[in-house]
């Protein structure tokens, strides 16, 4: 069976596609486990990719 793939905007050279991550905070839980954050890439916005610039057209 074939499967597709849909079309991406390029590649986020800051994160390289790993758009987002889990930091430890140290410690843990009562229950027993990691207490983590979630951080997003700044540039992308935890998308991984980005959309590249539209170009202008100047009338003469």
């Amino acid at each position: 069976m074939t499967q597709h793939i849909p079309a991406r905007g390029q590649i986020c050279p800051n994160c390289d596609g790993h758009a987002s991550a889990a930091v430890t905070l140290g410690g843990r839980t009562p229950a027993g486990h990691l207490r983590t954050i979630t951080a997003h890439c700044p540039a992308c916005h935890g998308t991984g990719t980005r959309h590249t610039a539209r170009r202008r057209t100047v009338k003469a």
